[in-house]
């Protein structure tokens, strides 16, 4: 699945889209920063709460193709300025962690 069949979850809205034509293969739930660096997989979506900017950080090592912020959680300025100038896809979801990669889920299917 690419970036952009993010944007057919209703749930879900697009802060920014560096490259809508990355593969999604896999979801990560998760919010200790620590730990998803060394088990998020490559290309997966990551699903967190997190809207500190080291979010981004461990995003870009860890090669994922989009962050999720779940539950509402909107990110500051700074957040999403960082988020285009290191070209992470950035998406809110109105949804809680696990009903978020459960529309996901679906769409990878």
């Amino acid at each position: 699945m690419k970036v952009n069949t993010l944007l057919s979850i209703s749930t879900l809205q697009a802060l920014h889209i560096a490259d809508g034509e990355r593969e999604i293969t896999s979801c990560y739930i998760g919010d200790l920063l620590s730990w998803v660096m060394g088990r998020a997989k490559a290309d997966s979506a990551w699903i967190t709460i997190m809207s500190n900017v080291n979010v981004l950080a461990v995003a870009t090592l860890a090669d994922t193709s989009a962050v999720i912020l779940a539950e509402g959680v909107m990110p500051d300025d700074e957040f999403i300025a960082i988020a285009k100038a290191k070209g992470v896809n950035l998406f809110v979801s109105s949804l809680p962690a696990y009903e978020s990669a459960i529309a996901l889920s679906e769409l990878l299917s």
